[in-house]
Parts: C-alpha cells; structure tokens; sequence
C-alpha cells in the first residue's frame, strides 16, 4: 500500500514542513510587504503614494493562502500600528488618508488565498483575474477610508486612490499572470 501526499493547494504548500514551516511563511509575507512599501513614491496631487506594497500583497495571499495570507497581511497591520515603521516611507502607526488600504490588504489575502487554493493561479487568464479581483478588493476598503479621511467625495476619492495607480496595478497584474503559472510549472505541479 502506497501513500502518496496531496497535490500542493497554493505554492507555500509546495515547501515541505508543518507548523515551522507556516511560521515563517507567514512572517517573510509580512517582511516582504514591509520592504515593498519602502519602494514608494510620493505623488504631489494625492495623499496616498506610489508603492509595490499590494503587489507583495497579492503575491503573499495567492502563495500562502487564505489562512496564512490573512496572517501574514494581519502581522503586518499589527506590526505598523504598534509602531514598527513598516508602512510606505518608515512611517507607523494608524489613521491617515492610506490606511484604509492597509486594512484591505488583509481582505484582499483572505479572496485572492481562497481563488488560488481552489487553483486560479495555475494559468495566466485565471491569475490575472485573482490579481484584479485582489485590486479591487483593495481598492473597496481604501477608497471609502480615504473619503472619510481626506473628507472628499467619492469622485475626488476615485481620483486621488484609484487613477492614478491603474497603470501600475495593470503592470503587476501582468507581472504576476506571468509568475504564478511558471512558478508551478518550475514546481512540477501544475
């Protein structure tokens, strides 16, 4: 009698180990969302700058998981609020104009893990899709933070938090729709 293990359900699985394992899965997601912010470019017509920060958010949550996607992106909530300088420009702490998407992400961890454990990410239109729903997603918790913070409009928030961060969210789409499924095919899953 042969035993064979299950077929990995997100590419975190495909690293052999248990609860170790989740650990430090779920901290490098949370580090890794933390050096991304650090790339961030402040644009002089709105509060929220430029960063790869929901890039590492989407590429944590489709490669973890749900669950430790949702820890990972929690961590770093946590970590930026009790005043480790995580968020964009070493900055800490809660409130403000982009806040609302720091919450976001830890939603957007939970769909985008949940699409890929059910294998959206295994071919570039279905990781495209996860990667513009996890935006979306994002972008709903952001945008209302945003109006109530800024004190300004849905269209002036849509202005200020969405437009101006289209063509790079397009870019990391793409970046990603090419990554997951090679990845898996790198991994022999498919």
């Amino acid at each position: 009698m042969s035993m064979s293990l299950p077929a990995p359900r997100v590419l975190g699985d495909v690293i052999p180990g248990g609860i170790v394992r989740d650990a430090l899965l779920v901290v490098g997601g949370a580090a890794f969302t933390a050096l991304s912010a650090q790339v961030s470019i402040p644009l002089p017509f709105t509060p929220v700058p430029l960063t790869l920060q929901t890039f590492a958010v989407l590429l944590t949550g489709a490669a973890l998981g749900t669950v430790r996607g949702v820890l990972s992106m929690s961590l770093y909530l946590v970590a930026g609020v009790l005043g480790a300088p995580v968020f964009s420009n070493h900055t800490s702490g809660w409130g403000g104009a982009s806040f609302g998407y720091v919450i976001g992400f830890v939603v957007a961890a939970a769909v985008v893990g949940r699409l890929a454990e059910g294998g959206a990410t295994r071919g570039v239109a279905r990781t495209a899709g996860v990667m513009v729903i996890g935006n979306l997603v994002i972008y709903a918790v952001g945008v209302p933070w945003l109006m109530a913070a800024a004190n300004v409009s849905l269209p002036r928030a849509l202005a200020l938090g969405v437009v101006p961060f289209l063509i790079g969210d397009a870019i990391k789409v793409a970046a990603a729709a090419g990554l997951f499924p090679a990845t898996w095919r790198l991994t022999g899953h498919r």
